[in-house]
């Protein structure tokens, strides 16, 4: 599979439409799982930011090369995933596969006017578990351990999706969105274990656009502060994202404009000391 874009200029906006589209044609076809399903990654910020409304010194968010889905536990106790890849196979999704040639279980592909891939994600549950690994599920399919994930299903919404799907249907479905506080969870830890420049830029589009301000973020974090993987997320904030010079806040400067940036790097502090501030 070929490596995602490193800066913002390299995401197109006919790919991110393709993956909307994906999105929306796999909730007609998986429409009774859809609430063991969470939408998660690159698709939420312009699903849960209003694009159309934006102030005029705000760009409209990216976007994203693949869409990330989340399962609930609740799957594998009850056998149910045996249904989803039946549904997936029916509606023309196969394993992708890797740069050697080998199917990916966790990555799932379909082409119609381009080619979208589908990754699954589950919540660390097992001694043992550690992020970016795989958990076996059944041997044609297996879902990446994701921490933060289980917040992801206490802080969530109800998104409206309408338009046309992947094959020109007109279609609209209801779909659970990962909400801010647990994106914000989701890509501290993301960028924790692997420092991409996309998780930081994603992570403060959500901080510094979301709702109305810093508060209906904190809003939304600060029911999730009683799990341990919310509290490391903003233990990854307070060590990366509090310096100009750190990480998190050159990462997303580079992301944008290919170079550091004071004038980002500020307002990346600003933002997240602001949070965290309000989080106590």
């Amino acid at each position: 599979m070929a490596d995602k874009p490193k800066q913002a200029s390299e995401y197109k906006s006919e790919q991110v439409e393709l993956v909307r589209a994906t999105c929306l044609y796999v909730a007609t076809k998986l429409g009774d799982m859809m609430d063991d399903l969470i939408i998660v990654g690159g698709l939420v910020p312009s699903l849960i930011v209003d694009q159309t409304t934006l102030p005029q010194d705000v760009d409209t968010h990216v976007g994203t090369m693949d869409l990330d889905v989340g399962l609930q536990l609740a799957l594998l106790d009850e056998g149910r995933y045996r249904k989803l890849t039946e549904r997936l196979r029916d509606a023309g999704f196969a394993m992708d596969k890797n740069d050697d040639g080998n199917p990916t279980r966790q990555r799932w592909t379909i082409t119609n006017s381009g080619t979208v891939t589908v990754d699954f994600l589950i919540p660390p549950s097992r001694e043992g578990d550690r992020p970016g690994k795989l958990r076996d599920i059944e041997p044609d399919f297996a879902a990446i351990i994701a921490p933060g994930l289980r917040c992801a299903f206490r802080d969530r919404q109800h998104i409206t999706l309408q338009g046309r799907t992947l094959f020109g249907e007109k279609a609209e479905r209801d779909v659970w969105v990962c909400g801010a506080g647990a994106y914000v969870v989701l890509k501290a830890l993301a960028f924790d274990s692997r420092g991409e420049n996309k998780d930081a830029y994603d992570l403060f589009y959500i901080v510094r656009n979301f709702g109305a301000g810093i508060k209906d973020v904190v809003a939304k974090l600060q029911p999730l502060l009683d799990d341990e993987e919310a509290r490391k997320a903003l233990d990854v904030l307070r060590r990366d994202f509090t310096d100009p010079e750190g990480i998190g806040p050159m990462r997303v400067a580079e992301f944008i404009t290919g170079r550091p940036d004071d004038e980002i790097q500020a307002d990346v502090v600003g933002f997240v000391t602001a949070l965290l501030d309000r989080c106590g």
